[in-house]
């Protein structure tokens, strides 16, 4: 009987010792729920873990406290799936996390580099959540983190799209960044990517095909960013995959301005251009070409080699309107090259005596008074052919033969 009572005694003082070790109890500064898996310790000024907290915990709040290095300190909690360490003065993701995590939330913190070994091991983190920090580089390992399907980075200072993203990955948040590039091949796994943010960056540009591979692509946003709207050559692309893909497009590029010009730019001027003389007769030119009538064909003016009676012309009457009209008319005057000749004429023809023949040729005139101001008129010049007597002359001849033809007989 004396036995039976120590051991019952025996074991009850184990129970005492060994339940709020094994079991564990609510933290005084913490609450509760769930048999005491569920445990919410957030915004109590904290500094190192409560005391108390059993190693069987499936959540953990520790968000707005004041912890500044949480390294080691959570790997005993082995069944934890949700863990919340935002808001503090964490300046790194805790090293040695527990592999069991699903979703990790450490926003608000003063984490500047996102390490290949805070997320080499954790095969069943779904969400993580590092967005309001001071990320400046993510270094993402290939093939790891394969069952992350939320990612959120945004409000960081990224400035170039992580890359090695998990190619299971569904939503990824970058937005409220200093991102300007994405590097090729960034986004080709990704073919689960149902979201996309990318507003309020530095994007000027996206390169080509960088969002060919985005076929389950559902929502991307890109407003606020610095698109070059004029620049031909690299913004056409995101254009036309705006305009081509099924996805909602929030805040599409360049909506309220027009797309680029595909024309060649014009020549640039050269230095014999930009004289003013050149300036001057090229808009001369450009002014006649605008008001006068196409020319009709010039005739050259040609040397007459024997003399030529040329007939007159038939022309229509300046005073009958209705006189007979012709397809070309043409008139002959001649002109005596003298002192009281035509003052322009004398310079260039000297002091010859060599008649000259002018010639105004018209195309399809209809009235003399109205000839157009296109007429070409052609100077021919005739040489006089030597040794052919005059009419006078012959008279004369004739009546000296006969004179001595009358005195012989």
């Amino acid at each position: 009987m004396e036995y039976q009572i120590l051991n019952t005694s025996t074991c009850l003082l184990v129970l005492l010792v060994f339940i709020p070790t094994g079991l564990g109890i609510c933290p005084s500064s913490c609450k509760c729920s769930g048999n005491d898996r569920n445990v919410d310790c957030s915004g109590r000024n904290l500094t190192v873990l409560p005391q108390g907290l059993q190693d069987n915990l499936t959540y953990l709040n520790l968000s707005f406290n004041q912890f500044v290095d949480l390294d080691h300190q959570l790997t005993r909690f082995t069944n934890l799936r949700t863990l919340d360490i935002s808001n503090n003065w964490l300046k790194n993701v805790p090293a040695h996390l527990p592999k069991s995590l699903w979703e990790l939330y450490a926003t608000n913190n003063n984490i500047k580099v996102l390490q290949k070994l805070d997320t080499a091991y954790q095969w069943n983190l779904r969400v993580l959540d590092i967005s309001r920090n001071m990320v400046e580089r993510a270094v993402l390992i290939n093939n790891t983190l394969s069952s992350l399907k939320f990612l959120n980075l945004s409000s960081n200072k990224l400035w170039t799209v992580p890359t090695n993203m998990p190619y299971n990955i569904e939503t990824v948040d970058l937005s409220n960044n200093f991102l300007s590039q994405i590097l090729p091949g960034t986004l080709v796994r990704l073919q689960h990517l149902t979201s996309l943010y990318l507003h309020n960056n530095k994007f000027s540009y996206i390169p080509d095909k960088a969002f060919d591979q985005l076929s389950q692509l559902q929502v991307i946003t890109l407003y606020n960013n610095p698109w070059s709207c004029s620049d031909n050559q690299t913004i056409p692309y995101v254009l036309q995959w705006v305009q081509g893909t099924a996805a909602r497009v929030v805040g599409a590029p360049c909506a309220d301005q027009p797309w680029p010009s595909t024309a060649p730019a014009p020549a640039q001027p050269t230095a014999l251009d930009s004289s003013p003389m050149i300036k001057g007769t090229k808009a001369v030119d450009r002014e006649a070409s605008a008001t006068a009538p196409e020319p009709t064909k010039v005739t050259k003016t040609h040397k007459q080699l024997r003399a030529k009676e040329v007939p007159p012309a038939l022309f229509p009457s300046t005073d009958s309107p209705d006189g007979p009209q012709e397809a070309a008319a043409t008139r002959t005057i001649l002109v005596q090259d003298s002192t009281e000749g035509n003052a322009s004429l004398a310079p260039a023809m000297g002091s010859s005596t060599t008649p000259m023949t002018l010639s105004i040729t018209s195309g399809m005139p209809t009235n003399y008074s109205k000839m157009p101001q296109s007429t070409t008129a052609t100077l021919r010049k005739e040489e006089a052919t030597p040794g052919v007597p005059s009419r006078a002359s012959r008279w004369q001849m004739g009546l000296l033969c006969l004179a001595l033809l009358h005195a012989v007989a």
